[in-house]
């Protein structure tokens, strides 16, 4: 696969998807799918990556590096999960009648405490409306597509450079110039929504479950430094 040409992987995808299925089956396998693709594809833009296509000059595969540069990933990658998980579980506490409307904003900020550990900076009464703020609950818009992603990404990078014969910590890998990364990939996308997610999944990964093992995999080495600074420490809220 060469990373370079994703747009031309997209083309391809929407291609099949488009002009080769019926209307019902134009999508992803599902919302987290489309969301995972291209995350797990900018996975392989590495330092090694970027030094071969010559975009960056000496790369340093100091420890000191590999733990910089996983901690921006996972201030990104990892943070985000508990947010993620909260919105929905909010929507979900409202749609389902657990939460009454007099109780909408205190019950945002009581699952913001409990996932994320933020309290508001001033009080906040139910004269506020906080999750109207984040855009996907005024429109209505799904958001555990986003934590599923964040999870798929790297079960589908996994996957991928095991095709590619990847040796190595996960963090390494690169399926730039594998035809094999790119042939698992290519065969899972055209499925589309022709078949249970499940089924799609089983294409590039060879398991029909989703897996979080990946993302450990992945920040192997930030989880070893962490517990190593982490020592003796009581950690959360």
């Amino acid at each position: 696969m060469c990373i370079r040409d994703s747009h031309e992987l997209g083309h391809n995808y929407y291609y099949n998807n488009y002009y080769t299925k019926p209307v019902l089956f134009q999508q992803g396998a599902h919302d987290g799918f489309h969301e995972a693709i291209g995350d797990a594809i900018a996975l392989s833009i590495t330092p090694k990556y970027l030094n071969e296509v010559g975009l960056l000059g000496k790369v340093s595969e100091s420890d000191e590096a590999v733990v910089n540069k996983q901690m921006q990933d996972a201030l990104s990658k990892i943070a985000f999960l508990p947010f993620g998980k909260m919105i929905d579980q909010w929507r979900w506490d409202v749609f389902s009648g657990k939460v009454k409307p007099e109780q909408y904003n205190a019950h945002w900020w009581k699952l913001r405490a409990k996932y994320q550990g933020v309290m508001p900076p001033t009080a906040r009464g139910e004269e506020h409306f906080d999750p109207g703020a984040k855009y996907h609950i005024p429109a209505n818009t799904p958001y555990a597509r986003y934590f599923m992603a964040h999870i798929l990404q790297f079960q589908f990078h996994k996957a991928m450079c095991q095709a590619a014969g990847h040796e190595g910590p996960l963090h390494t890998c690169s399926v730039y110039g594998s035809k094999e990364a790119g042939a698992k990939l290519a065969a899972m996308l055209e499925m589309g929504s022709s078949k249970p997610w499940p089924d799609a999944l089983e294409k590039l990964t060879g398991t029909r479950e989703m897996d979080g093992g990946a993302v450990l995999e992945y920040f192997a080495p930030l989880m070893g430094y962490l517990k190593e600074q982490n020592e003796g420490r009581s950690c959360g809220w």
